[in-house]
């Protein structure tokens, strides 16, 4: 069975680690990937012969569009970024992500990490107010777990938590 591309989900916490609100994304986007950001260098040696490392990732996840909604709990974090011009530390967040392999299960294989956010550009057309911005996981990748409440409001545990992995 093909899984639909709802099955993958991205979660962005900006509300602190003591109280995370994990945020959806992907209201008004119809593509949105994870580019790898691989990263590998050739070198060939006098006798001819290839050789190939890989030197790692540097993951990046650009969500665009974003619809500024001031309900949205992303909405006060992201308009502050990008009317305030704000980076570094006040840029940072939490990434999740999630796959749904069977909706039968009650939790779900996760992966969260630190992660800064740019703003790469705001304003729009007349469609709206858009703020766009990339996510730029840290590299503190953490496997686990998420269970959803009945409001679909995830919880993740780190894997070896106590809950089955």
């Amino acid at each position: 069975m093909k899984l639909k591309r709802s099955a993958l989900a991205h979660h962005l916490n900006c509300k602190g680690k003591s109280t995370p609100a994990w945020y959806l994304i992907g209201k008004d986007i119809d593509d949105m990937s994870v580019d790898m950001g691989g990263s590998f260098e050739t070198k060939t040696n006098i006798l001819d012969e290839t050789a190939v490392s890989d030197t790692g990732y540097q993951p990046s996840i650009a969500v665009t569009p974003y619809y500024a909604d001031p309900s949205d709990e992303i909405y006060p974090f992201l308009s502050d970024l990008a009317l305030n011009r704000k980076s570094g530390d006040a840029a940072a967040a939490e990434y999740m992500e999630t796959i749904v392999e069977d909706t039968e299960a009650t939790s779900h294989k996760a992966w969260k990490e630190d992660c800064r956010i740019e703003i790469t550009s705001y304003g729009g057309g007349t469609d709206g107010v858009t703020i766009e911005y990339t996510i730029h996981p840290n590299g503190n990748r953490v496997e686990g777990t998420v269970t959803f409440d009945a409001s679909k409001k995830p919880t993740f545990s780190p894997k070896g938590a106590g809950l089955s992995d």
